[in-house]
C-alpha cells in the first residue's frame, strides 16, 4: 500500500512545484490560487493519510487473524497425526486378530481331519458342537470388534477432518469474500446468479459428498402439468430420498448497505435487502419443488445465501425472517450452516456403506460357518465308510488266514501234500496249531 502511495505523493508534489514556479497575471491572485492549492493539496494529503493508516489497521487486524488461525491449523495437525498414528495402531491389531482367528481355523480343521475315523460317532458328534460354537462365537466377536473400530475410527477421522477444514476455510475466508464480491459486483444478475452456483459447487465439493452419485447438478424435472423445472442441486440420500437446494443472489441490494455513506441510507438499503431475499423466498416457494414426483422431499426446499455477510445482517435486521422463509417451506442456509449439514449427509452415507459392508461380513461369516458343518458332515460320512471297508476288510482277512478253514492254512497243507511252488506264505497269515493238528 506504501508503494501505491508514494506515486500519488510524488505527483502532487511536482504539481505543486509546476504551480508555484508558473508566472501569474496578477500577483495577488497568483496567491490566492497558490493558498487555495495548497489548502486542496493538504486536505488530499490528510485523506491519502487516514486512507493509509486505516488499510495499514484492516492489514494488522488480518495478519493477526491469519496467526491465530494459522496456529489452530498447526495444532489441528498435531491432533490429525497423533490421530493416524492411532489408527494404524487399530488397524495393525485387527490384522493380528484375523491371523489369529486364520492360525485358529486352520488348527481346529487339523485336529478335526487328523482325528481316526472311527471316532465319527454320535458321542463325538456332541464334541464337535463343543468345538463349533466357540468358533461361531469368536466369528460373532469378530464382527463385532470389526464394526467397532471401524466405526470409531470413522468418527474421529470425519471430526478432525471437519475442525481442520473449518479452520482453514476461516483462515481463507476474509481475502476470498472481498476478491470473489468485488467481481461479481462488476457483472450482470446472470454473472451473480452464477457465482452464487460457483460458490454452491465449491461448498459440495469440501462436503464430502460424491457428485453425480449422492448429489446432482442442474438436473431437468417435470411437473405434474408438464414444465420444464431445474432447480440448482439435488441431494440424493438413504432410502431414495433427496433435498432440494437452490442459489439467490442479492449482490447489488447487499452492496448499496456496504457503501451507505450515513446511518438513515443505510437504514433504508437494508429495508430493501430485506426486501430482496423475501423476494427469493417466495419466488422460490412458488416453484414446489419438493411437490415434483421425480424425487422424494421433505416439506421443505434449501435456499442458499452465498454471502455469510449478506445472509447475517439479514437475519440481525429480522429476526422472524427464518420463520417466515418456513412458513413457506423454504430454510435459509449460508456456506457455513450449509457446510455443517452435507458433512452430517456425508457422514450418514459413509454409516450407511459401512453397515451394507457388516452386513455382507456377516452374511459371509454365515455362508463360511455353513460350510464348515457341511464339511464335517461330508467328513463324518467318509469316516462311517471308512468304517464299513475296515469291517469288510476284517471278514475277508479272518477268511483268508485267522478263520477255521481259511485259505494260507489250506493253502499250505496243499504245498505239504506235494503241491508244486515257488513261493512261501507269510507266517503271519498262517495257524501253525491248525496246520501241526492236521
Amino acid at each position: 500500500m506504501e508503494a501505491f502511495l508514494i506515486p500519488i505523493m510524488i505527483i502532487i508534489l511536482v504539481l505543486l512545484v509546476v504551480l508555484f514556479f508558473k508566472k501569474p497575471a496578477n500577483s495577488n491572485q497568483h496567491l490566492a490560487l497558490l493558498e487555495l492549492k495548497e489548502q486542496e493539496h493538504q486536505k488530499a494529503l490528510n485523506w491519502l493519510r487516514e486512507e493509509k493508516q486505516k488499510l495499514d489497521d484492516e492489514l494488522n487486524d488480518l495478519r493477526s487473524i491469519f496467526m491465530v488461525e494459522r496456529g489452530k491449523v498447526i495444532k489441528a495437525e498435531q491432533n490429525l497425526l497423533a490421530q493416524q498414528q492411532m489408527q494404524a495402531e487399530q488397524e495393525k491389531y485387527i490384522a493380528e486378530l484375523q491371523q489369529r482367528f486364520k492360525l485358529e481355523f486352520e488348527n481346529i480343521a487339523n485336529k478335526v481331519l487328523d482325528e481316526k475315523t472311527e471316532k465319527f460317532t454320535a458321542q463325538n458328534r456332541a464334541n464337535l458342537d463343543v468345538i463349533l460354537n466357540p468358533l461361531k462365537e469368536n466369528i460373532k466377536a469378530f464382527e463385532d470388534k470389526v464394526d467397532k473400530v471401524y466405526k470409531a475410527e470413522s468418527d474421529e477421522r470425519n471430526i478432525l477432518k471437519g475442525v481442520i477444514s473449518q479452520l482453514m476455510d476461516q483462515s481463507k475466508q476474509i481475502q476470498e469474500d472481498a476478491n470473489n464480491l468485488t467481481k461479481a459486483l462488476k457483472g450482470d444478475n446472470k454473472k451473480q446468479g452464477n457465482w452464487g452456483e460457483v460458490i454452491l459447487e465449491r461448498v459440495l465439493e469440501r462436503s464430502g459428498l460424491i457428485k453425480d452419485r449422492e448429489y446432482r447438478i442442474q438436473t431437468s424435472l417435470s411437473s405434474f402439468e408438464g414444465a420444464r423445472m431445474q432447480p440448482d442441486v439435488i441431494i440424493d440420500l438413504p432410502d431414495d430420498k433427496h433435498i432440494v437446494i437452490d442459489s439467490k443472489v442479492s449482490l447489488l441490494a447487499y452492496e448499496r448497505v456496504v457503501t451507505a455513506d450515513t446511518d438513515e441510507q443505510r437504514e433504508i438499503e437494508l429495508k430493501q435487502h430485506l426486501i430482496s431475499i423475501k423476494s427469493h423466498i417466495q419466488g422460490l416457494s412458488a416453484k414446489n419443488y419438493q411437490e415434483l414426483y421425480q424425487i422424494n422431499s421433505p416439506d421443505f426446499v434449501l435456499l442458499f445465501i452465498p454471502i455469510e455477510s449478506s445472509f447475517g445482517i439479514a437475519v440481525q435486521k429480522d429476526a422472524e425472517l427464518f420463520n417466515y422463509a418456513w412458513d413457506k417451506r423454504v430454510v435459509i442456509v449460508s456456506p457455513s450452516t450449509l457446510l455443517a449439514t452435507l458433512r452430517t449427509i456425508a457422514s450418514i452415507w459413509k454409516q450407511e456403506r459401512q453397515n451394507r459392508n457388516v452386513l455382507e461380513i456377516a452374511r459371509l461369516s454365515g455362508n463360511m460357518y455353513d460350510k464348515f458343518v457341511g464339511f464335517l458332515a461330508d467328513m463324518e460320512g467318509i469316516g462311517r465308510n471308512l468304517k464299513l471297508t475296515q469291517d469288510t476288510y476284517d471278514k475277508a482277512l479272518n477268511k483268508l488266514s485267522t478263520g477255521s478253514g481259511n485259505l494260507s492254512n489250506t493253502s499250505e497243507k496243499i504245498k505239504k501234500l506235494g503241491a508244486k511252488a515257488t513261493k512261501q506264505i507269510d507266517t503271519k497269515f498262517l495257524d501253525h496249531d491248525d496246520i501241526l493238528a492236521n
